[in-house]
This record gives C-alpha cells, sequence and structure tokens, in this order.
C-alpha cells in the first residue's frame, strides 16, 4: 500500500469527522466508535486497503501507542489542579491502587476458571484490561482545571496513575509465563526493582521536573516579558521526553513519571497565579497572543493581571490546546489501525471476558474498594463503576509484551483477546457515555450540584 492512498484514507477519515460533528454530539456516538468502523471498512471485512499482522507491526505500532499514552498522561496531568490532599485525590487513589488490583485478580481469575487458561497469561490479561485508559476516557474525565466534580476528577486521576501502575504486573506476568528456575529469587527481584523503586521513583522525577521547570519558565518570562511570543509547545514536548527518558533511566516507571510532571506543573502555575482561577482563564483573552485587535474593555483586564498570572496563563493555554491536539490525532489514527486488526483478530471468548469485567468486576470492586459513603454517592458509584473504559493503554501494553519475546502461543491467545476487550469497551462505552453524563448532569442541577473536591 503507498503513501499516497494512507494520506488520502486519513484525510477522508478526517474530513468525514469534522463533517459529522455536528450530529456525532447529538447521537450517542463517540468519535473513537467511528474511526473503529471505518478501520473495519477499509480492513481485511470490507474494501481490504489495509491488512496488518500484529506480529510483524508491533514494533512500530508499540511506539505510537506509547507517544499517544504519554502525551494524553501528561494533559490529563495539567488538567488537575486540585492540591494531592484533597479528597477528590483520594477517589482517583482508591480507584487506581485497591480497585485496580482487585480488577487484575478478577480478570486473572475468570480467565483462568472460565476461560481455561494458564495462570500467567491469566495474570498477563488482568494487567492489560485492569487499567483505565486516558486517551479513550478523555469524554469522562474533567473538562478543564476548575472542573472540581469527583467522579470526573476520579476517572482522570485514576487513568493518569494505573496506566504506570500497571505496569510492573505486566512484567510479573512476563515472568510468570516466562517460568524461570528460583521463583522466590525472581519475585524478589521484581518486588524490589519494578514495584518498591519504580513506583516512588517515576513520582518523584516528574513532579519534580514538572514542578520545578513551571516555576523556571514562568518567572523567566515574567523576567524578560516575553509570555505571548515563547513556544510552549516545545515546552510540553520537553518536559514530556526529560521525564519519560530520566525516570526510565533511573529505574522508574515513565508513564507515571509523565502523568507525574503535568500534576507538578499545575501545582507550579497554582502557586505563583496565587488564584482560585486557573491562570488560563484569567488570561484567556491574551491567548491569541494578540493577533486579533483586542477590546478596550479587555486590555482593562491584561492589566489587572499580576506578571506571573499573564505568564502562566499564556503556558497553560499554549500547552492544553496543542496537547489537545495531539492526543485527538493519535486517536484517531490508533482506532482506525486498531479496526483494520479487528476482524483478523475477533475472539468470541472476549463476550465472556469483557462482560465479566464490565457488569461484574469492575462495579463490585468499585462499590467495595472505591472509598467510603461520605466520600461517594450511591450514582457516584455506579458512575465510576461503569466508565472503566480500555484502548490505548492496553494495545501499548500488548505490543510491549510481542516485543519483549512473549511466547508464540501465550500471543496467539492474549492478542486476540486484548483487542476483541478494547474493541467490546470502544462499543459499549461509547454508546453509554453521553445519555449518563446528561444524566448525571441534570441530576446534579436537581439537588444543587455534585461533590466537590
Amino acid at each position: 500500500m503507498s503513501f499516497l492512498l494512507y494520506v488520502a484514507l486519513l484525510g477522508a477519515l478526517l474530513l468525514m469527522l469534522a463533517l459529522a460533528s455536528a450530529y456525532l454530539r447529538w447521537l450517542p456516538v463517540t468519535t473513537s466508535a467511528v474511526c473503529l468502523a471505518f478501520g473495519l471498512a477499509i480492513g481485511p471485512a470490507g474494501a481490504a486497503l489495509i491488512d496488518l499482522d500484529l506480529a510483524r507491526a508491533s514494533p512500530w505500532f508499540e511506539r505510537l501507542a506509547e507517544v499517544a499514552v504519554l502525551v494524553s498522561l501528561f494533559g490529563t496531568g495539567i488538567k488537575l489542579r486540585l492540591t494531592l490532599g484533597r479528597s477528590a485525590w483520594r477517589v482517583a487513589y482508591c480507584l487506581a491502587g485497591p480497585v485496580m488490583l482487585a480488577t487484575i485478580a478478577g480478570v486473572a481469575a475468570l480467565a483462568h476458571f472460565g476461560l481455561g487458561l494458564g495462570l500467567g497469561v491469566s495474570v498477563l490479561l488482568g494487567a492489560m484490561l485492569a487499567p483505565t485508559d486516558p486517551v479513550l476516557a478523555s469524554m469522562v474525565q474533567v473538562n478543564n482545571a476548575q472542573d472540581e466534580d469527583r467522579v470526573r476528577f476520579g476517572l482522570s486521576g485514576e487513568a493518569g496513575l494505573n496506566d504506570g501502575t500497571a505496569f510492573p504486573f505486566v512484567l510479573l506476568s512476563l515472568l510468570l509465563i516466562g517460568q524461570p528456575g528460583d521463583s522466590q529469587q525472581w519475585f524478589m527481584g521484581w518486588l524490589l526493582r519494578d514495584l518498591l523503586w519504580a513506583l516512588p521513583v517515576g513520582i518523584a522525577v516528574g513532579y519534580g521536573l514538572g514542578r520545578g521547570l513551571g516555576h523556571l519558565m514562568i518567572a523567566l518570562r515574567v523576567r524578560h516579558e516575553d509570555s505571548t511570543l515563547s513556544p510552549n509547545d516545545f515546552l510540553a514536548l520537553a518536559l514530556i521526553a526529560v521525564a519519560y527518558a530520566l525516570a526510565s533511566a533511573l529505574g522508574g516507571l515513565g508513564f507515571l513519571a509523565v502523568f507525574a510532571a503535568g500534576v507538578g506543573l499545575r501545582q507550579a502555575e497554582a502557586r505563583l497565579s496565587a488564584s482560585e482561577v486557573p491562570a488560563e482563564h484569567l488570561a484567556r483573552p491574551v491567548l491569541a497572543h494578540h493577533e486579533q485587535p483586542v477590546d478596550q474593555a479587555i486590555v482593562a483586564d491584561f492589566d489587572a493581571l499580576e506578571k506571573p498570572q499573564l505568564a502562566a496563563g499564556v503556558i497553560m493555554g499554549d500547552i492544553l490546546a496543542f496537547i489537545s491536539l495531539l492526543e485527538r490525532i493519535l486517536e484517531v489514527v490508533l482506532i482506525t489501525l486498531l479496526g483494520t486488526l479487528l476482524w483478523r483478530y475477533w475472539d468470541s471468548r472476549a463476550l465472556l471476558l469483557g462482560a465479566g469485567l464490565f457488569f461484574v468486576l469492575r462495579p463490585v470492586c468499585v462499590w467495595a474498594l472505591g472509598g467510603g459513603r461520605a466520600l461517594l454517592n450511591g450514582h457516584q458509584r455506579a458512575l465510576l463503576g461503569w466508565f472503566g473504559i480500555r484502548g490505548i493503554g492496553t494495545l501499548y501494553y500488548l505490543c510491549y509484551c510481542l516485543d519483549h519475546h512473549l511466547a508464540p502461543d501465550a500471543a496467539a491467545v492474549v492478542a486476540p483477546l486484548a483487542l476483541s476487550v478494547v474493541a467490546l469497551s470502544i462499543v459499549l462505552h461509547g454508546v453509554s457515555t453521553q445519555p449518563l453524563l446528561a444524566h448525571y448532569a441534570r441530576r446534579n442541577r436537581s439537588t444543587g450540584g455534585g461533590s466537590k473536591g
């Protein structure tokens, strides 16, 4: 297939999404579902324009999925402005900690006893499918840095944390499948290196870089009075790259470091702007960089802003816009490619695995481990239990395993099940997202608002 045809297909898909966007807003259909259907249409099940073999495509597919997850994790982190001790963060900690661990165990048990799979393969499926996805879950996450709703904040924090915290269990499952000789020795090595060391190092490196560079960049913009001229998208890419590379080099979890870098950058903005309102909302009129004529009333607002508020507002506004655009492009490409793979890799056993995960395991784990009644009411627990969206993170873990010597017989089982469950999640959660969120918004209005951070 020629490069020109790839470009033409991408252009056709983007044009279709642009023209249909006004209609999709009023239909229970997400962009991801449209991309999945488009991928099916151009894959072996339809026009057969693209026919991918995941075993051969996994090296570049892994890198593409990795970049998408990194971009989304950073974008999620900079939207979470509440201080780390607030109750909304407790929801995220519960979801990314005990709820995820219980879900891994539940999926592994279902795969082992329900589908008759080996222990290592079952644990691998649990580690791949337990974490929620930061890319595809954007519709149910916080809308902006002012959004303190506990459901959306909790889902955002969970998606940011658990793509990193699940990775040690992917490594554990690979060790189980490999059947090493001295199980006690390799287990202790995994526990010390991949869990007890990697988790805190990833968080510390990312948060320290994000907060430190955030303070530095805002101070430099204030000193040199170049708030509206500097390339803030470079700052975002640099922070993602440096946090990921440095944490990985030190043996930390790179995904966790990138999410923590976004959180650290946001905390630097909150401290320097010294306002309850995020700086990008204070400085919203200046985000166009004065390319258009500015109304005099707005100019007066500019003059009222402190210099750190103006600098922080422009930095955060530019980064949010750039990351959002990059994230949407990567999502479109990856989900379309998933659609082309689905016909070849569909496994009907995913119906049992997906039903158990979506309708039983995730809701039960959230109800049991998602925090006390004072933290979340019953309606919020029900929403958190349902919105366990799987997506690009699972694709990355799958390709990572394929590229790190996963046994062919194990890969032949894991790949179809993982891809099929992700496709089911895109369809089921995509259809239900808009109606459930609309109902939640109406309920909040009728009761005077939902629980805040």
